[in-house]
């Protein structure tokens, strides 16, 4: 059953346990990137809130979920796994199923904001939502954790402080780099077209260099050749400046998440 007041499920809840908000597109978002975090702070008893545009359900990219399209490159991009298997049980949630709108999102009831990515084109209206670029502003304003990996980053990007300055002006960080992201597209381009280009005449390192300090701020960490996993962490990257964390891609997610319950401790 749907949650009718979440002010209510918020104070009922904050004494209890940190509370996390993840924001999602409709479509199109990375199963591993938002499954894999949310089975492991659900492990450690931390609470989720979801949010989408207009509080319908959100659905992941489905290529990335079953490798339609990817012919013999399905084992290679799609997603593994243990990010399916988390996805699975994400999907049944209460957490998952009922999702609260962008509109309702009040910064004050969370601890913690967590951006996952996707590439596909419905991360657009996430990417582009000025309500969330104003909610991740006040995150990072009031210095509250606030991790983002892949696209995620993007949406930092083009969060705008006081200033007028993005956000993540001054600040270290990483996120897709370009080779990955150009390396998909012309890998697939053939008979994919443009899906692995969110925005074709940009990339996320490009978009979001535009907004640092000094381009040096972006930091591409070692070589994205193999991906970690739950009890390997050795090939993934994860970046941390203060309040700020941020990753590469699905490659990185256990790193990731487990700087980020390291930050939330």
């Amino acid at each position: 059953m749907k949650i009718v007041s979440y002010d209510k499920f918020i104070l009922n809840n904050r004494l209890l346990m940190k509370i996390i908000l993840i924001p999602l597109p409709h479509k199109d978002f990375d199963p591993s990137e938002t499954a894999i975090p949310f089975k492991l702070l659900k492990e450690k008893n931390y609470s989720i809130v979801f949010s989408t545009p207009m509080g319908v359900e959100a659905a992941a990219d489905p290529i990335m979920l079953t490798g339609k399209g990817l012919g013999i490159l399905k084992r290679f991009f799609m997603a593994r796994k243990d990010a399916i298997d988390a996805y699975a049980q994400m999907m049944i949630s209460p957490e998952f199923k009922n999702p609260i709108a962008y509109s309702e999102l009040k910064t004050e009831n969370y601890d913690a904001l967590l951006l996952p990515g996707g590439h596909a084109k419905g991360m657009r209206e996430y990417l582009e939502s000025s309500t969330l670029q104003n909610v991740a502003a006040e995150f990072m304003n009031q210095k509250k954790l606030v991790a983002a990996v892949c696209h995620g980053v993007v949406l930092l990007a083009r969060s705008k402080g006081a200033d007028g300055k993005s956000v993540l002006y001054g600040r270290k960080t990483t996120g897709l780099l370009r080779q990955q992201e150009k390396l998909a597209f012309n890998i697939t381009r053939l008979w994919m077209d443009d899906y692995y280009l969110t925005y074709p005449e940009t990339t996320v390192e490009d978009e979001v260099k535009e907004n640092l300090k000094q381009e040096s701020d972006f930091i591409q960490g070692p070589n994205p050749i193999g991906k970690d996993r739950a009890n390997n962490l050795k090939n993934g990257f994860s970046l941390v400046d203060e309040n700020y964390i941020s990753a590469r891609w699905p490659g990185d997610i256990y790193s990731f998440t487990a700087n980020i319950l390291k930050q939330l401790k």
